[in-house]
């Protein structure tokens, strides 16, 4: 995990990524925790769900509230826009999830069938589907299409629902005797499509994959369940299991076949999704993790837990490099490759099977590479990875390092970092952050120097 930013507050429960990477403001209207939140992808606008049972339309631009809008009878346990249509999709405790027309400021439908608290739903990000998870262990697909149909190209909503207007005071107009049958009875705008079953304790979140026709879901079993879809049916794929608490969001990263997850066991877990496995895991010693969310286009992620929110990659986007006068050597795909300025020419030189690779899809763990200009005879680098908590190799190529090998006959060891001193001397911080040099004898086996491995760093 590469820790990009990281604040202290009260436990965070709700977070979402705006496109700009700067602080904006602070926005304190909302009568008790706030759980749900999400940006607008054009419009300047931000909602927020909380426990008074109100949702807040805020204008991020003029830092004020524009309206409330009014409906749940329960605590709000998500909040999230649509990126097309003028809607807003809300999940609740009182078992009902509601659509929004945030433009007319109005209720359009109310989802019923659940029997538990709702605690998620959001829309697809290209389908006319919503995806919600209960306490009532399941996960339930909804077809939109007819409320799409019948509001979005000017039909006028049939469920009504008021929006309080904070400059105002006024509520929004609608028939008492609709509103109230669609908070009962729901609306036929809206259907299931699947219903999901197959956790055994309550679902605390769903999401969709940003392209494939695929559901990731974790419970309270401490699982955390993949599901695929078509247009007649939906069914589970596979279970991955590994966390010892209750999992409490899931999502899909956005440029790759990952799954991440969090837990009440204060772990962060990254799967993958064609092996099914854990390939990472990342943990805080004191801190319940609660909420996780991807940046809809920069590999970043963030999760909220009880001491405040943390923003990280799961790796490095920039390459381990180093070059000589003549070429350039950097890693890739398992591979330490090498590109000749001269010629143009790009080959893979040796084989990185062995430096701590965690799976293709995650990237490989190495930090740096550096090449010692000061031999001739040889070309001779250093590579310092992640690996075993951290780890070094010396790596020899010949002079000649275009041709493709299997394998490095390189000396490894564990240390926090290396550099080269001078063409045949190494220097190492360990672990215990002391400085010790060796000597690199001219067939790369590394050889402790008496006279110098003293800890420098004492």
């Amino acid at each position: 995990m590469l820790t990009k930013f990281e604040s202290k507050s009260n436990r965070v429960k709700g977070l979402a990524f705006h496109r700009m990477g700067t602080l904006l403001d602070r926005f304190d209207e909302h009568e008790g925790p706030v759980r749900g939140v999400d940006f607008h992808r054009v419009q300047p606008l931000i909602v927020s769900g909380g426990d008074d049972y109100r949702i807040k339309v805020w204008d991020y631009k003029l830092r004020r509230c524009l309206f409330t809008l009014l409906g749940h009878l329960d605590y709000i346990r998500t909040v999230c826009f649509h990126n097309d249509y003028p809607w807003l999709v809300s999940a609740s405790d009182d078992q009902t999830i509601r659509i929004w027309n945030w433009q007319s400021r109005s209720c359009v439908t109310v989802l019923t069938g659940h029997n538990h608290y709702v605690m998620c739903a959001s829309f697809h990000p290209k389908d006319d589907l919503i995806v919600s998870a209960s306490l009532d262990q399941t996960v339930r697909v909804w077809d939109v299409t007819g409320l799409r149909n019948k509001t979005v190209r000017g039909m006028p909503a049939q469920a009504g629902g008021p929006a309080l207007n904070e400059a105002t005071g006024a509520t929004g107009s609608g028939s008492v005797v609709s509103r109230v049958n669609a908070d009962l009875f729901g609306s036929g705008d809206a259907v299931v499509k699947y219903v999901l079953e197959g956790h055994d304790r309550g679902v605390n979140w769903a999401s969709f994959h940003p392209s494939s026709p695929l559901i990731a879901s974790g419970a309270d079993d401490r699982q955390v369940k993949l599901w695929r879809m078509n247009d007649i049916k939906a069914w589970e794929v596979d279970t991955m299991r590994g966390h010892t608490n209750n999992v409490s969001c899931v999502v899909f990263h956005p440029k790759h076949e990952l799954i991440i997850s969090n837990s009440e066991d204060r772990s962060i877990r990254v799967w993958d999704i064609s092996k099914r496995l854990g390939v990472q895991t990342f943990r805080r010693e004191n801190d319940r993790f609660w909420i996780i969310a991807a940046h809809p286009e920069q590999n970043l992620l963030a999760a909220g837990h009880d001491a405040g929110m943390i923003v990280f990659k799961l790796e490095r986007e920039r390459p381990a490099f180093a070059s000589d006068q003549q070429r350039l050597f950097y890693v890739k795909d398992r591979y330490l490759r090498t590109f000749d300025f001269h010629n143009g020419r790009d080959v893979p030189s040796i084989s990185l099977r062995r430096t701590g690779h965690v799976g293709t899809t995650a990237g490989i763990l190495a930090r740096s590479l550096e090449c010692n200009t000061l031999n001739s005879t040889e070309t001779l680098l250093l590579l310092c990875s992640d690996a075993e908590g951290g780890s070094y190799e010396l790596i020899a190529l010949g002079v000649d390092a275009s041709q493709p090998i299997e394998s490095s006959d390189g000396k490894r060891g564990t240390g926090m970092s290396a550099t080269f001193l001078s063409r045949n001397r190494v220097a190492i911080l360990d672990k215990n952050r002391q400085v010790r040099t060796t000597e690199v004898a001219l067939d790369t086996h590394i050889q402790p120097d008496a006279d110098t491995d003293k800890g420098l760093g004492k």
